[in-house]
């Protein structure tokens, strides 16, 4: 840990249960992905991975209504455009420590998860989601894009087809869709979220790690050469798009609506991204 990291707050809370490291997310209101989140989560599983005794990790968001909402827009204001190059790695590298995370890792979506929220629980083994969650890729809509490397991931898991609609959409869905889809693997009643959660990480973890890393090395296929041209293709169109007057205007006008927002801004996400008939996407 750097002076720097050591002088930002600390942005999620880690804590262990039954063998279990429960991460959750802890940036109120929506648990944001700022640039420090995003960094300490990337070193925290680096450095777990290093570790000889690596847990089981949940990953939850605090609070009841966000996982988490995606990056943090706001703190794209006044960036430069040779600014963004930082983010866009930092948070690729997150993605990458994800991909090869040898232990288990289960999703606890305690709400919305949307975004980089989305590309992060696609990286999970296992995702357990609260009846009220809701998920979806809407950077389209706000002036922005996923990263590469999550978009891969998307159409491996999910599909070509069901990946495009979320994609070029922008629009949200249930947990019950997401379920449909392949997204989510149980949907469950919100207080037993956690319990679940836990439970089903520490089952996992009870399997030889030398076996489940071999697996999940063989499923997930990390490859050093496609992350680096996944990460040029997310630097090349994060220049594209930073600059470009109407991806600009829409990041400007989702800012300034947020702005505006009361407490009540989970309310207004669902009335502008109306829940779509739970159908089979695949």
């Amino acid at each position: 840990m750097t002076a720097n990291d050591a002088a930002c707050p600390s942005t999620f809370t880690a804590e262990e249960r039954s063998g279990v490291l429960v991460v959750t997310l802890d940036r109120p209101p929506a648990n944001a992905l700022n640039r420090t989140l995003i960094n300490q989560l990337a070193r925290l599983f680096t450095e777990l991975t290093e570790s000889s005794d690596a847990p089981a990790v949940v990953l939850t968001g605090q609070g009841g209504k966000f996982f988490t909402a995606g990056g943090d827009i706001k703190e794209l204001e006044g960036v430069a455009t040779h600014e963004i190059d930082g983010r866009m790695r930092d948070f690729h590298a997150l993605l990458v420590a994800l991909d090869r995370y040898p232990r288990p890792v289960v999703a606890a979506v305690n709400g919305h998860c949307v975004g980089g929220g989305m590309e992060i629980a696609l990286f999970a083994d296992l995702v357990f989601a609260a009846e009220h969650a809701r998920f979806g890729f809407p950077e389209i809509n706000h002036g922005l894009l996923p990263a590469d490397k999550g978009v891969r991931r998307s159409a491996a898991v999910l599909g070509t087809r069901a990946t495009r609609t979320m994609l070029l959409t922008g629009e949200l869905f249930d947990a019950r869709r997401a379920e449909a889809i392949g997204l989510v693997d149980t949907v469950v009643d919100p207080t037993r979220l956690i319990e679940t959660a836990v439970a089903a990480a520490h089952e996992a973890s009870t399997k030889a790690p030398v076996l489940y890393g071999a697996l999940k090395h063989s499923m997930n296929s990390p490859d050093d050469d496609q992350d680096e041209i996944s990460l040029r293709r997310t630097l090349a169109a994060a220049a594209a798009y930073f600059d470009d007057p109407r991806a600009r205007a829409l990041r400007e006008g989702w800012n300034a609506g947020r702005d505006r927002a009361t407490p009540g801004t989970a309310e207004r996400l669902r009335q502008q991204n109306p829940v779509q008939p739970a159908k089979e996407s695949r």
